[in-house]
């Protein structure tokens, strides 16, 4: 595992935010790693130690995750709130642009922040998430987000996840849910549980019951710079006609779909570092011939 550095940041209003920092070059965009709903910057370790040092990696905890402060006013936890911190975060480190990586909630907070400033993108990831959700994957998820469980063992943590998550990851043994379960939760005080503020249920709840919205205008406004859509095979929130009308919409985006994977690809699998790869590779490319003009 690479090493990296725990920093802070301040939010817009306040809050003591955290990020890991990977060492890497300052001569091209750094990897931005913005994380699901109940997940947290320990969910990108796979791109870190593939990328790190060729690339700087930078992987955040979004409010109320991992070890940012939790938010006291409930109605921040939403997306337009975590894209505000995130580009306080560039302004902070005077990032002119980088290459997004976002994972379900962390993809939207992406496609709310091109909407507000595009140009801060040199290239983009999309990981199970698209401007349109099947209704079914939200219900699943809002049938566990706020309950942050009581383990007394990482293996008693990790047979309960392969009980309720099987179907997603069915490739698994007990190991890999070991590890998967020390990337979204910690132990404190002798008692394992997940490792986010059970709060924010409330308002995914009410934004869950909300009438849908269209947010195909945020994800057009990533046009214009490399972007890759991966899609797990096994997904219960993104449809594959969503995923490929996805892939019309935006000329050149690459769409890969991980086999025998749900919501959502870990970024460990073999189909997913490559897809990352080729990102990087078209990222280089633009930067290449930027610096020549």
């Amino acid at each position: 595992m690479p090493s990296f550095v725990d920093r802070f940041w301040n939010s817009p209003d306040g809050l003591k935010l955290h990020y890991r920092d990977y060492d890497g070059p300052q001569d091209r965009p750094p990897i931005l790693c913005i994380p699901g709903l109940t997940r947290n910057a320990r969910d990108f370790e796979p791109v870190a130690e593939r990328f790190a040092g060729e690339w700087r990696v930078i992987a955040v905890d979004l409010r109320g995750r991992g070890m940012s402060e939790y938010d006291p006013v409930l109605g921040h936890y939403l997306p337009q709130t975590y894209a505000g911190d995130i580009l306080k975060l560039l302004d902070q480190l005077g990032i002119a642009d980088a290459v997004f990586v976002g994972t379900s909630l962390g993809g939207i907070v992406t496609m709310v922040m091109a909407m507000q400033d595009s140009e801060r993108m040199a290239g983009v990831l999309l990981n199970d998430i698209g401007p349109e959700i099947e209704q079914g994957g939200v219900d699943r998820i809002a049938g566990y987000v706020g309950q942050t469980g009581a383990y007394a063992s990482w293996e008693a943590l990790a047979r309960d996840l392969a009980a309720r998550n099987g179907d997603v990851f069915p490739d698994y043994d007990l190991a890999d849910w070991e590890r998967f379960g020390r990337r979204v939760a910690r132990e404190r005080d002798g008692v394992i549980s997940f490792d986010y503020d059970p709060a924010i249920a409330e308002p995914f709840h009410a934004t869950a019951k909300a009438p849908p919205m269209s947010a195909w205008p945020y994800y057009l406004a990533l046009a214009g710079r490399p972007v890759t859509i991966l899609r797990g095979e096994l997904t219960d929130l993104l449809s594959t006609e969503i995923s490929e009308r996805m892939a019309r919409e935006i000329p050149n985006a690459e769409l890969i779909t991980i086999p025998r994977v749900g919501h959502a690809p870990a970024l460990d699998e073999p189909e997913s570092i490559a897809a990352i790869e080729r990102l990087l590779g078209r990222v280089s490319v633009g930067n290449e011939a930027a610096a020549i003009v």
